[in-house]
């Protein structure tokens, strides 16, 4: 299988700078928080965007960056659609954020229900990470090696505990890209959708099911307390620090390479004075000794992108999504 175009070529767009983006404006003048802001989460508490979240909020109000408090929203089901259709009540707030990601394009490409990414505001791309593949420490999969041959044999040998999101999304396409790559049949494996990684992990640990793929950032105390084992890693080279012993689905006979970025979203209809607040106030926050030592934990990305770019970039990157989708064969031409 050949992977989409821009998958291919994370490693390029990351040395190239090209999540950067362009200069933000100075601080925007007229407007700021008047009254308590909501982040809103799609996935259950414990999820990688709830971690990110409550982080924020801490750095946030330790840091007095507004007046105004801030509240977690856990807004879980649909792939983000339930979080995505409560932010949306709130047409041109700017007390509202969504923290959303690249699944919320092969969402649209596979024409699920729901507020689509085009129809909230982009603010802005904080990082981006890639997708790991867990099994128990005693599980008998010993490699993603292992796991394509035994579902070589069987598609349906292994259960995959898939984060929210589901069949397609970016999770699932970590790992069903790699077993696409190497000649299995994806439709015929067998898939437990939960509200959130943790979930599915805590599933996994409980035996429910065997695989579960998820954010790098997810695997870090459970790879450290030695409860589990992570098998294979969706970049295109291995990652530096605590995952350097981790091989790519490349190193293991699969040709597929995932990223997902990790951004900010407001209502429709924010105006350009409540972006430009945000963006200058999500600057900041990346700028902080917190989130750099997060970035570390997580063996991330960090890269920003402004509401323009990060506009753009969203409708370049929909095709390429959609076309690795059709070849996964679930989603249409």
């Amino acid at each position: 299988m050949k992977p989409a175009r821009s998958l291919q070529n994370v490693s390029f767009l990351v040395a190239a700078g090209l999540f950067a983006g362009a200069p933000l404006p100075a601080p925007a003048q007229g407007w700021k928080p008047e009254r308590p802001v909501e982040l809103i989460v799609g996935c259950a508490p414990g999820c990688g965007p709830d971690n990110m979240a409550r982080l924020m909020q801490r750095v946030f109000q330790v840091n007095r960056y507004f007046d105004q408090p801030m509240t977690i929203q856990n807004r879980a089901g649909g792939g983000g659609a339930v979080a995505r259709t409560y932010l949306n009540q709130f047409e041109g707030n700017g007390h509202y954020l969504y923290t959303g990601d690249r699944g919320m394009l092969a969402a649209h490409a596979m024409g699920r229900g729901g507020v689509q990414y085009s129809e909230i505001t982009p603010v802005a791309i904080l990082f981006g990470e890639y997708i790991g593949l867990g099994v128990k420490a005693d599980s008998p999969i010993k490699s993603g090696r292992d796991l394509i041959e035994r579902l070589k044999k069987d598609p349906a040998a292994h259960t995959f505990g898939l984060p929210a999101g589901g069949v397609g999304s970016t999770n699932h396409q970590g790992v069903a890209g790699a077993l696409k790559s190497a000649g299995i049949d994806v439709r015929k494996t067998r898939n437990v959708t939960f509200n959130s990684g943790a979930l599915a992990i805590t599933a996994m640990l409980g035996g429910h099911v065997d695989v579960v793929p998820g954010s790098m950032g997810l695997w870090v105390s459970h790879q450290q307390s030695g409860a589990v084992r992570v098998i294979a890693v969706s970049s295109a080279e291995r990652l530096p620090g605590f995952f350097s012993d981790i091989p790519t689905w490349r190193e293991q006979g699969a040709n597929s390479v995932v990223f997902n970025w990790r951004a900010m979203f407001g209502p429709k209809g924010m105006a350009p004075a409540q972006v430009a607040y945000w963006e200058n106030i999500l600057q900041r926050f990346l700028d902080t000794p917190e989130w750099k030592a997060e970035l570390v934990t997580r063996s991330a990305v960090p890269k920003f992108m402004g509401s323009a770019p990060m506009k753009k970039h969203m409708e370049q990157e929909y095709p390429e999504v959609k076309a690795l989708l059709v070849e996964l064969e679930l989603a249409k031409k």
